[in-house]
């Protein structure tokens, strides 16, 4: 009763990061061209979260190495929560810049220091039901996060205070906690020699994702803004379209255990390409036909990275699991800072449609490296395949996602994992902890 009584306090400090950052990123995007923030500036701020994203997963665990868990997770999410207030102090483009590199920092700490703990309180039979919980829990607290704009506006002081607030309360699970410290967090390595060898197409996919997604999680709201809608439009617009593309994930990753899962990558990348040409042409104004767009193509660009990780693992070696994800998984987030910066410009020459000019060439890329890689390489048998896991969003996953995915070898995570003794200010949190 204990263990799952932590276990869940744990799944609420995740619940709350995410409300905290769902909310966080569609507000900035869409207070940022309401006050008049050039393109560039905007896709720059996607640009910095991603950046500030990767920063955290790369240097946190060494952080956290030195002081603990316990006082890094407080660290992030006390820094985390000025962050925002700044945001609402310092309404200006270059603040922003910066402040949301600090924040997507901060975020992936806080989100690494939860998964290692929800990894170590699990089991090895327990571990695919809490990736899955925990997975579940991400989404739908995103998804509440992005729906809180259409109550609170993006007006005032309200929306910024109400991030803060979920912030800076997602602390008091783990700082309550008395579970001991877990493993020290895992990094990812950039091994594109190994990912690549592995699987072309998944590394194609990786960056194709992150450009085509951080392109559409930072200026699609600027687009829904251009063309009429308010806060509460852009808010219903974005969580269709999030909701729309969870679902999903169930059926094309089912669907994908029993074919080849480059099919499944061709279908839902040309699919959102064409989706992404319909809306260059139509144009749409504010309206059903731009919800009924939105939603068909967070149905097929949302499942695409997870499926390309299950491919990539079909044809991993025993215990490469974790290296091939941590190698994706930055793969990803260069085209997620690079994505948001490129479609900016086209969409300052031409217009805020062209946003997805970018989002519609990539999956196309995507399409036709899965089509040209079916010709050279057959799919392994299905029997061999490990199971496809949901994913959360892109701009959510951690080398400590990595490490809770029950696909994961455990010798791998721990060769993963600094290989020194915990720190003298480690092993005095344990003590703390179970004071």
């Amino acid at each position: 009763m204990a263990s799952v009584i932590k276990i869940y306090a744990l799944f609420l400090g995740s619940a709350l990061l995410m409300f905290g950052g769902g909310l966080q990123g569609l507000l900035l995007s869409v207070r940022g061209a309401e006050e008049g923030f050039s393109l560039l500036s905007l896709g720059l701020i996607g640009t910095g979260w991603s950046v500030g994203f990767v920063s955290g997963s790369l240097v946190v665990p060494l952080v956290v190495r030195n002081v603990g868990h316990i006082r890094a997770f407080s660290v992030m999410a006390a820094i985390g929560t000025v962050t925002i207030l700044l945001n609402l102090l310092m309404i200006n483009d270059v603040s922003w810049i910066l402040l949301r590199a600090l924040s997507g920092f901060c975020f992936a700490g806080a989100a690494m220091i939860v998964e290692s703990w929800l990894n170590e309180v699990s089991d090895n039979r327990s571990r695919g039901t809490t990736f899955s919980i925990y997975v579940t829990v991400n989404m739908v607290s995103s998804v509440m996060g992005q729906f809180a704009m259409s109550v609170t506006g993006t007006a005032g002081y309200v929306p910024f205070v109400l991030g803060a607030i979920s912030f800076i309360c997602a602390v008091l699970p783990t700082a309550l906690t008395s579970t001991p410290q877990p493993r020290p967090l895992s990094s990812a390595r950039l091994d594109l020699r190994l990912l690549y060898g592995t699987s072309p197409v998944a590394a194609i996919a990786a960056f194709s994702c992150g450009m085509a997604n951080g392109t559409f999680g930072t200026l699609a709201p600027v687009y829904g803004y251009a063309q009429g809608l308010d806060a509460s439009g852009i808010a219903f617009l974005f969580a269709l379209a999030a909701i729309l593309g969870a679902v999903a994930q169930i059926p094309f990753g089912r669907l994908s255990d029993r074919v080849d899962r480059r099919l499944v990558m061709i279908g839902l990348s040309g699919f959102a390409a064409l989706v992404a040409l319909v809306l260059v042409v139509l144009n749409p104004v504010a309206g059903w036909p731009m919800y009924v767009l939105f939603a068909a193509y967070g149905f097929a660009a949302n499942p695409i990275y997870a499926v390309a990780v299950a491919h990539a693992n079909d044809f991993a070696r025993e215990g490469e699991f974790a290296k091939i994800a941590g190698g994706m998984l930055l793969t990803l987030g260069i085209g997620l800072a690079i994505g948001p910066a490129v479609a900016s410009l086209i969409m300052g020459a031409f217009a805020p449609v062209g946003l997805f000019v970018v989002t519609g060439v990539f999956h196309a890329i995507l399409a036709i490296a899965a089509i040209l890689r079916m010709r050279i390489r057959n799919a392994p048998d299905a029997a061999d395949r490990a199971p496809f896991q949901p994913m959360s969003s892109e701009e959510q996953v951690t080398p400590e996602t990595v490490a809770l995915d029950p696909r994961a070898d455990i010798a791998d995570l721990e060769d993963a994992a600094l290989d020194a003794e915990p720190s003298a200010a480690e092993k005095s949190d344990v003590h703390l902890s179970k004071v």
